[in-house]
């Protein structure tokens, strides 16, 4: 799954996608209402892609938490993390990330990751990466070939004019030295 720019701020409901950056921060877009603020540096900003899980043997990022949901759901919400209990989140985890760690993961992490992944699924955000490349190949299009006589007019533009020579002011008695 690729997560670029999609971040959490400490203090916000939701998750937020990057629009550009700014001097002291960042602007972001909120995926819940659609609506834009600014993101200062003194705030607490968690990009997605850098958030891991933890496991028995190593920390698995939540890009790839995210895919094996998503395979689970078949590309649909999971559990509402308001509705669903504690130990219904840990078991549908434990579905698809049999070794996460239950001692270093806690309750409210469940709730968050699947909230997340609750929106974001709900936004059409979470894309298998083949799908992403297909997309893409769709999107580019083959350059379109120029007539010889619009590349000559191209070739003729794109070579540089003599530079004039500076001209003396108006008014003025002095002549231009080469």
């Amino acid at each position: 799954m690729d997560l670029s720019g999609i971040l959490a701020i400490g203090g916000y409901p939701g998750l937020f996608k990057m629009v550009s950056q700014m001097k002291t921060g960042l602007v972001v877009e909120s995926l819940l209402d659609g609506k834009r603020m600014p993101a200062y540096s003194t705030q607490k900003i968690l990009a997605l892609e850098d958030i891991s899980i933890y496991t028995d043997e190593d920390d698995v990022p939540l890009g790839d938490v995210f895919t094996l949901l998503f395979k689970k759901t078949a590309g649909k919400a999971g559990p509402n993390h308001k509705k669903a209990s504690v130990a219904e989140l840990s078991d549908f985890l434990a579905s698809v990330l049999p070794n996460y760690d239950k001692d270093r993961v806690y309750n409210s992490d469940l709730k968050k990751l699947f909230q997340w992944f609750n929106l974001l699924a709900g936004k059409g955000l979470l894309k298998e990466k083949e799908e992403e490349k297909e997309e893409e190949k769709k999107a580019k299009k083959p350059a379109n070939k120029k007539s010889p006589a619009k590349a000559d007019k191209n070739a003729k533009a794109a070579t540089p004019k003599p530079k004039s020579e500076p001209k003396a002011k108006k008014g003025s008695t002095k002549k231009v030295i080469k």
